[in-house]
């Protein structure tokens, strides 16, 4: 059995914590636990752990994480499984554990389930736990497709996700199932990964590139495209030299944080959605994956909540609380200096078809 006591991550798992001035598919369900969260026995593993191994661990790397909405609770991933823990730190609780290969969990806006990717089944699907009856159901039953990323919409009542071999597509489907909606098909080409949605739940935003991916690639090798669910439209809007990906929104629709690279690492960049003005939030993060598949997205998860002007971010070893406006941080739990931010080069704002 894995052990985990975590009171920060290593990995640089973002907790944005702000306020600016300020068709149904059939369910399966699996065996219940008495645990909270731990409804995780089920039968579609091909394979049998025939041994353990204790583990204790205080660091995580390419961490995907959730708030839940009532801000209390953070639900991350760490070597395929998950776990909760309270927002101000401390034990680490797992939710998901076994063999199978559990990934970027996220709350529903009303905090009563939790949707996650797992190959549990033999393959990856979505799957979501009902906190209440304490059952792991499945939502897609796939044979032989990847899903980097899904998410809720803001009303809860439906999913966006990605699906595919290697070009992966932007779906919708119903909250509890169903075959899915393609919303962006063509170019069959384009690769469509890291889905948003916007806090009035019509724009999906996505990292998009050509093709699945390619060796000694050269940059940029990714954009940021948003699709109109109202009009069925798509465009472009942020592209940058070192590219532009892993776009995560605030909850009040006025901010967009997304992932660049300049010279040799990789920053995250923030946006005034109002003004298109940009400016860095933190550099140098975690290293983005773009030269590879990015079969768990081309940076891990992150997550918006709010507290008064403050940006809360857990940053490799260093936890700090951003207050936006005058870009003071403060840090804890062993603070790692990152550094002098380069100049933010380029427009803040490039436009056109996607």
């Amino acid at each position: 059995m894995k052990k985990y006591t975590i009171s920060c991550f290593s990995s640089w798992m973002l907790l944005m914590l702000f306020s600016l001035t300020n068709s149904y598919a059939q369910q399966k369900t699996t065996v219940k636990d008495s645990a909270r969260f731990n409804f995780t026995s089920y039968k579609g593993m091909p394979l049998k752990a025939t041994r353990t191994i204790p583990l204790q661990t205080n660091e995580g790397t390419w961490t995907s994480l959730s708030i839940s909405p009532d801000g209390k609770t953070i639900l991350f991933d760490l070597m395929g499984d998950i776990y909760s823990m309270p927002v101000e730190g401390g034990k680490a609780t797992p939710v998901t554990k076994g063999l199978a290969y559990d990934n970027h969990p996220s709350f529903s806006p009303d905090g009563k389930r939790i949707l996650f990717i797992s190959d549990r089944s033999g393959a990856e699907n979505l799957w979501y736990i009902d906190i209440a009856k304490k059952d792991t159901i499945a939502l897609t039953e796939e044979q032989n497709q990847n899903f980097p990323g899904a998410v809720y919409t803001p009303d809860g009542n439906y999913i966006v996700y990605t699906k595919g071999r290697r070009n992966t597509k932007l779906y919708l489907m119903h909250k509890n199932g169903g075959a899915g909606t393609s919303l962006i098909s063509l170019p069959a080409t384009l690769k469509t990964i890291d889905p948003a949605v916007s806090a009035d739940g019509r724009f999906v935003y996505y990292s998009s590139r050509t093709s699945a991916w390619n060796y000694n690639a050269m940059l940029p090798q990714y954009s940021i495209g948003v699709y109109d669910r109202e009009k069925g439209t798509t465009r472009t809007i942020a592209s940058r030299y070192g590219s532009a990906f892993t776009p995560v929104l605030s909850k009040d629709g006025k901010w967009l944080v997304y992932g660049t690279r300049f010279e040799d690492k990789t920053g995250l960049v923030k946006r005034n959605l109002a003004t298109g003005e940009e400016t860095w939030l933190a550099y140098p993060v975690q290293r983005d994956d773009q030269e590879s598949i990015a079969v768990l997205g081309v940076l891990p998860t992150m997550t918006f909540t709010f507290i008064p002007r403050h940006l809360f971010v857990r940053l490799c070893a260093c936890v700090c609380t951003y207050i936006i406006m005058s870009k003071h941080c403060q840090e804890t739990c062993n603070p790692r200096s990152s550094g002098a931010q380069p100049t933010l080069r380029g427009s803040p704002m490039r436009t056109g078809s996607s």
